[in-house]
């Protein structure tokens, strides 16, 4: 069973930053790939940004320039820097994973951290 433990959402002013971790119950290796997706209410859920096995990362183009994904193969954690947050950042994140094993592909996903940015 993968559990993937996410952590660093809150109130955060326009402008400001903040920091999410993706902690993953095993080496991230392990994964095909992980990253962060996000949905705001009434909107659908979007791409954020991933990160392959051999390190190649992806960003949605809203964010580009914004938010940089990375990770801590010691920790098992990825992370996603989120700097000059907008109000449109405003969504529960959540961290996902996947892999293909014996023939099947599997796709996992932790319980979200909210993000707020409001004055």
């Amino acid at each position: 069973q993968v559990q993937l433990v996410e952590s660093g959402g809150a109130l955060v002013q326009p402008g400001g930053s903040l920091r999410l971790s993706c902690a993953a119950s095993r080496s991230i290796f392990s994964f095909n790939a992980m990253g962060w997706h996000r949905q705001a209410p009434g909107k659908q859920r979007e791409l954020v940004a991933a990160i392959t096995r051999d390190g190649h990362t992806n960003h949605a183009d809203s964010v580009k320039g914004r938010f940089t994904i990375s990770r801590d193969s010691a920790k098992n954690t990825v992370y996603l820097q989120m700097n000059s947050l907008k109000p449109d950042d405003t969504a529960v994140y959540y961290c996902y994973a996947d892999e293909y094993y014996s023939g099947s592909y599997y796709d996992y996903e932790g319980q979200g951290t909210q993000v707020t940015v409001s004055s």
